[in-house]
């Protein structure tokens, strides 16, 4: 006779329970890609439209480090098993091989020339590079007394030196790193949990974060003449050196602080915004990796053509490229384009291993994250 309470299922009793997927983490996720595909949509329109180099610098100066952020916040600083070390190869430098592959091919097929660089990332892939880099040195910077405020020396650090530049993205990771270290530091000490953030939040701080972003676009398009005469973008992408941005004076580090402590605000503002709900877009949140890859080839005829350039009027053309944008996003992430391209994503090549096993007990990750969709536990429905 089973004892008052017990499953007489022995397969569920004894099986773990599947890890519940928190629904903010996957809309955080989405809106963040949305908001890489729109960058990149709108990039040319910038040249001709001040409104549409307005929205650019106010998207750039938040969402790449809110990336980081919500990245971080899913890594682990313990010493890696051998199974997370396979994750780096397969998850990061598989998939980077393959697609600056394609991107060479692509080049070469379009411009008729191509020069095979591995230690240059083609257009977007530097972004991978960055994500390997970061779970590397995470477990070190673990080790030390003020993680956060030495990833700060670092980035602040990193622009004046004029040899550190965009080779594996070495710039650009060491400059977004506080940001990553920010998100695994918001999760090490339970942040998150202890202050309640991913409650509902009261409508009093909605219109105040509305009002943040509200300002900093207003800013960025009321001053754009002086953005463009600073070359503003540039410096929003943590990626030259001070000194190749008209920055050689000694506190130039103080420009690169700033613009921190404003992606800060910014991503602060974005995160209480996501919904906490679940919604029918929700689980495309799991599929990111999909839409980074793959958004670059579909923008890429766009970018070459010119077809984006001298297109008024803006009223007009910057929601409609909005809303494709969104759309491409959308469709990226569907079953179909996951079904084509999941070789290319998520490759599971057991042949380079001299365990093949490792391969397969990593299961699926398509986020650029690092969050793994959870498997199915036997004796539950899928």
């Amino acid at each position: 006779m089973n004892s008052a309470g017990a499953d007489p299922n022995p397969v569920t009793a004894t099986a773990p329970k599947p890890r519940r997927r928190v629904p903010f983490w996957d809309n955080a996720r989405y809106a963040c890609i949305v908001l890489v595909v729109l960058g990149h949509a709108v990039q040319r329109l910038t040249y001709d439209s001040d409104i549409a180099l307005a929205a650019y610098l106010a998207l750039y100066a938040f969402h790449m480090p809110a990336f980081a952020i919500i990245s971080g916040y899913f890594s682990k600083s313990g010493s890696p098993t051998r199974v997370q070390m396979a994750r780096v190869i397969t998850d990061i430098l598989v998939p980077y091989v393959i697609f600056e592959l394609l991107w060479t091919l692509t080049k070469w097929l379009v411009e008729g020339q191509a020069e095979p660089n591995f230690t240059k990332p083609s257009w977007t892939l530097w972004f991978l590079l960055a994500l390997g880099i970061f779970r590397l040195v995470l477990p070190y910077l673990a080790l030390l007394r003020w993680p956060l405020a030495w990833t700060v020396v670092i980035s602040l650090g990193v622009g004046y030196l004029p040899n550190v530049d965009s080779t594996f993205s070495l710039s650009r990771t060491l400059g977004l790193l506080p940001f990553f270290t920010l998100g695994w530091w918001l999760r090490e000490h339970d942040v998150v949990a202890r202050l309640r953030l991913l409650d509902a939040r009261p409508w009093w701080l909605r219109v105040g974060a509305v009002g943040v972003l509200a300002a900093a676009g207003f800013t960025a398009w009321h001053w754009v003449d002086l953005w463009e005469m600073i070359d503003l973008r540039h410096w929003l992408f943590y990626e030259d050196a001070y000194a190749d941005l008209g920055g050689e004076q000694w506190w130039a580090g103080g420009v690169r602080l700033a613009l921190m402590v404003l992606a800060l605000v910014l991503s602060a503002a974005f995160f209480v915004l996501v919904p906490r709900g679940t919604y029918w877009w929700t689980p495309f949140g799991q599929y990111t990796m999909y839409v980074y890859l793959l958004h670059s080839f579909a923008l890429y005829p766009f970018r070459e053509t010119g077809v984006l350039r001298d297109l008024d009027p803006t009223w007009l053309w910057l929601p409609l490229v909005t809303l494709l944008s969104v759309a491409l996003a959308l469709a990226l992430a569907t079953k179909p384009v996951r079904w084509v391209f999941r070789p290319l994503v998520e490759p599971r090549p057991k042949w380079l291993f001299a365990d093949p096993d490792l391969a397969g007990k990593q299961g699926h990750r398509s986020d650029p994250t690092g969050s793994r969709r959870p498997r199915a536990v036997p004796g539950t429905p899928r």
